[in-house]
């Protein structure tokens, strides 16, 4: 039976109604709509260490920051870097020492607890790189104990292998700034010690061949690091401290991301930056800007998502039904058309000759616009009816020259694949490079379908690129969304646009989707399926997951059980006042590493999906 002739159409139509009641009402009054962006408690720890290095940490923001950090606790004493996930050693000794900043006492019942799992688990010298840096900042560590990034790598041509620009965008920023503090070794001190989270244990030797190369080197590093050229570092200090000034945005973040942000603050401190000069005062007054405090305590969003969350609502909203003309949408539109970035950023290094256009993530962040806003923004724009000045013709030129040499296209950069910075001792802290992934290139492709564009050598390049990527099992990687429920929703919207619904390879996606429903109807796949292929497509159901394997069904032309059972999950799942509750992160910053719950991934997709489904797309 089709989801058309059900006897619950009517129920459906009804959730649609709701859902997308709800939406409107999320919607500022500029037009734009923004959901928090939920992610774990180091970066409210972070938070902490930066502001007592500064010494502007108040006891207001002590309170109610460990209030927040205490609450997401569990059971066994740890933390995890998403909700429902395994405990996390580096996210629980962070946890831990910002409780103990905010005068937690460590014979406190969870923070025993805390440090037990700590030493079970191998203690602090089992803990990232990153994180021994923050504690190497509090004088918990030793500088002289972690890895050395030399500032003068900014000097290296960017063509250079293990220059700056061989890093995705957000390492590249957080490296420079790093660079800075590994040369100067920022401390302050606190009032306690952490020798109750120390084995004793050395740090382990790597295995793996380069690896171990870069270990040994790391040695040298060390030793040129107590002596270096006196001229050679001032230099390199210099280019780094003007590298990163350069790159600070409107909003006084860099890249709008809270590593390279906390991590610039703290170099450019150590560099002699008072605390009144308008860097740093930009700076702190856009972290103000990202933090969010109400009766659950004070946490800070690693990063903000206006322009996303916007063009998907719009999106939504016109799947829904709604007209171009309607205000929500002409709203929405008409204030994306206004984020166009017309600025050369880091991009332009390896693409010199384009010309700027596209769209960032966030509200002020013109260094790093991406692919994947620049396709979802380009489409809603092009669905509302609204030119923006020309502005969707600039994205689709400045997207369609950030193709990767492959066929495929990243987020951020053109052919930044080289696997050497991953080898590095200090690269133990997420991706650390932008390679083409499944979700863009599909955004991409469908964005230039709607252009008319289906035939162009750029889109076939594109579509070759993502039938060669299709999984074993039917699926397609998820680099921005988990995981592969997120990569096969968006690859087959994508092949349906350009023609390709009867291709083997979209019945072998659907075969795929069909086989990891969940028994009540819904989706789900834990974040470990980045780690651990048995999760691929397992995990609780969620609203957002649920909704990205109906927006791959109904593009691959199926209407039947699978996509009626997952249909009805939506209407019984969804709260009375239209909107639907989802603790599980379904969003990716680093795959394996950092994830986040995009709060308003529970709305849009569902509306979006359900709207497609009933026919009003």
């Amino acid at each position: 039976m089709s989801v058309t002739a059900s006897p619950r159409l009517d129920a459906a139509g009804r959730a649609l109604a709701r859902g997308s009641q709800h939406l409107r009402g999320l919607q500022h009054a500029d037009g734009w709509w923004k959901g928090e962006l939920e992610t774990n408690v180091t970066i409210d720890a972070e938070d902490l260490f930066v502001r007592h290095y500064l010494d502007i940490l108040t006891p207001e923001q002590k309170e109610a920051t460990a209030r927040w950090i205490r609450s997401k606790q569990r059971e066994d004493g740890s933390w995890a870097t998403f909700y429902g996930g395994p405990a996390d050693l580096s996210t629980t000794v962070e946890a831990y020492v910002a409780l103990r900043l905010a005068g937690d006492p460590p014979d406190a019942a969870h923070m025993h607890r805390a440090a037990t799992l700590v030493l079970d688990a191998g203690g602090v010298e089992r803990t990232r790189v990153f994180t021994r840096m923050w504690l190497s900042l509090l004088s918990l560590w030793a500088w002289e104990q972690v890895p050395v990034l030399p500032p003068e790598q900014i000097l290296l041509p960017p063509r250079a292998p293990l220059s700056v620009y061989s890093f995705g965008c957000w390492a590249r920023q957080t490296v420079v700034a790093l660079s800075i503090a590994s040369a100067l070794r920022p401390t302050v001190a606190v009032p306690f010690g952490i020798d109750e989270l120390r084995t004793g244990a050395e740090t382990e030797t790597p295995i793996e061949p380069w690896a171990r190369f870069f270990t040994l080197l790391d040695g040298g590093l060390h030793r040129y690091q107590r002596r270096p050229p006196v001229a050679l570092r001032r230099r390199a200090l210099r280019a780094a401290e003007r590298w990163v000034v350069e790159r600070q945005e409107a909003d006084g973040s860099w890249g709008g991301i809270q590593p390279p942000w906390v991590w610039s603050i703290v170099a450019l401190r150590a560099l002699g930056y008072p605390l009144d000069h308008p860097v740093i005062e930009r700076a702190l007054a856009g972290l103000d800007s990202f933090t969010i405090e109400d009766e659950a305590g004070r946490r800070i969003e690693a990063c903000q998502s206006p322009v996303w969350d916007t063009a998907l609502a719009v999106l939504a909203l016109l799947d829904a039904g709604f007209e171009p003309a309607h205000a929500a949408v002409a709203r929405g539109a008409l204030w994306l058309a206004d984020r166009e970035v017309r600025v050369r950023g880091d991009w332009s290094v390896r693409v010199p000759d384009l010309e700027p256009g596209g769209f960032p993530f966030e509200f002020a962040n013109d260094n790093y616009p991406d692919v994947d806003d620049t396709a979802v923004v380009v489409l809603a724009l092009r669905r509302a009816g609204v030119d923006g000045g020309e502005a969707a013709e600039r994205g689709v030129a400045w997207s369609l020259g950030m193709q990767s040499s492959d066929g495929g296209w990243a987020a951020f950069d053109v052919d930044n694949t080289s696997k050497l910075p991953a080898k590095l001792p200090f690269c133990d802290f997420g991706a650390v490079t932008d390679p083409p992934s499944a979700d863009v290139t599909a955004h991409m492709v469908e964005m230039l379908a709607y252009e008319g564009l289906t035939d162009a050598a750029a889109t076939r390049r594109g579509i070759d690129w993502l039938l060669r990527e299709q999984e074993r099992d039917g699926s397609w990687f998820g680099r921005w969304g988990a995981n592969h429920v997120y990569g096969t929703g968006a690859v087959l919207p994508a092949l349906a646009a350009a023609g390709l619904r009867e291709h083997p390879s979209v019945g072998r996606a659907v075969d795929w989707l069909t086989q990891v429903q969940n028994e009540d109807g819904g989706f789900g796949e834990d974040l470990r399926s980045y780690r651990d292929p048995a999760w691929r497509g397992r995990g609780a159901s969620t609203a957002s997951q649920t909704a990205w394997a109906l927006l791959g069904l109904h593009a691959a032309g199926e209407n039947g059980a699978t996509v009626e059972r997952a249909v009805r999950w939506l209407v019984e799942t969804q709260r009375s006042d239209g909107s639907w509750d989802e603790p599980y992160y379904t969003g990716t910053g680093f795959p394996g590493d950092f994830y986040i719950n995009y709060h308003l991934y529970r709305q849009v997709f569902p509306v979006m999906a359900l709207g497609r489904v009933l026919g009003h797309d």
